[in-house]
């Protein structure tokens, strides 16, 4: 009897490292699967703060143009001042000589 035990120990040996194989498999794929949804959902994430950037940047630049535009219209409205007020300081000082 005891040579037949000592045949069956390394098949159980065997077997065991099987069994415990085959749950580092299953376990390594579930990990794989849950890195791989944490990774799409990051991505998802983090596209959808890209895209309200883009729009927030777009927005940025409307505004920006739309500021630049409104001061180029105060500088001519400025100049235009400046040289009403000119002609008019010319007028008095023509009054001012005669």
């Amino acid at each position: 009897m005891a040579p037949t035990v000592k045949e069956t120990d390394p098949l159980d040996h065997l077997e065991e490292r099987i069994r415990k194989t085959v749950v580092l498999v299953a376990r390594l794929r579930e990990e794989k699967d849950s890195a791989a949804k944490a990774f799409a959902e990051e991505r998802d994430s983090a596209e959808k703060v890209c895209d309200a950037l883009r729009v927030d940047l777009e927005e940025a630049k409307n505004e920006n143009a739309r500021l630049a535009a409104e001061i180029e219209t105060m500088r001519e409205e400025r100049q235009q001042v400046r040289t009403r007020l000119e002609k008019l300081l010319g007028h008095i000082d023509q009054l001012g000589a005669a």
